[in-house]
């Protein structure tokens, strides 16, 4: 398990996200290191303070590898799940037909990582609070895991996805990103030493 503590923001791409026109000099004008991950899905706004982000590791011959990938994320879901329910905090898992990358909310989905939603990602109510992507290889699998912490999490590190991606019309796009994205008032401290306790647990 690895956890990544962000010295400033970043705007981090999907391995197979296509670079928007414009996007670089945006991102510039703002002072955004645009950086690309190896596992997929959409861009996510790095903001230390909005966002904890975790990888676990997992070898294939460990007893949790799963080969069908739309089931492989279930125990990450799950460890989440659990570490949330230690605030109080009532989460479910997106289902299996959400598998495969599939997106939510058409391009904007494809384009910003809580916009979408794929199998065993983690939702309080209808929103995203935790994105889970993967990256295998023959040793196995990095599973990296982004959760929208803070009451003002989405303000800081989705809406400006908006803007930065040249979403149009713009305020069309930001209503489905409030609708669709939400936050954990915990703070990303906290909600890593639950998610420690958590995966002693499920695992």
């Amino acid at each position: 398990m690895l956890r990544h503590e962000p010295t400033g923001p970043a705007l981090v791409l999907g391995s197979g996200q296509r670079m928007q026109p414009g996007l670089e000099s945006r991102a510039e004008a703002e002072g955004l290191p645009v950086i690309r991950r190896r596992s997929g899905g959409g861009a996510v706004l790095v903001i230390p303070e909005a966002v904890l982000w975790v990888d676990l590791l997992l070898p294939r011959v460990d007893s949790l590898w799963e080969e069908d990938v739309g089931r492989s994320t279930a125990w990450v879901g799950m460890a989440w799940q659990e570490a949330l329910s230690s605030f109080g905090i009532q989460a479910h898992l997106a289902g299996r037909n959400a598998s495969h990358g599939s997106s939510f909310r058409g391009s904007l989905g494809h384009e910003v990582c809580f916009a979408g939603r794929t199998a065993s990602e983690v939702l309080v109510g209808k929103r995203k609070v935790v994105g889970i992507s993967q990256r295998r290889d023959r040793h196995g699998a990095r599973f990296q895991c982004a959760a929208l912490v803070g009451s003002n999490a989405v303000e800081l590190s989705v809406a400006p996805l908006v803007r930065l991606l040249g979403f149009e019309p713009a305020d069309k796009a930001l209503e489905e990103i409030l609708d669709s994205v939400g936050s954990v008032n915990v703070t990303a401290g906290d909600l890593f030493l639950a998610l420690l306790g958590a995966l002693k647990r499920v695992i």
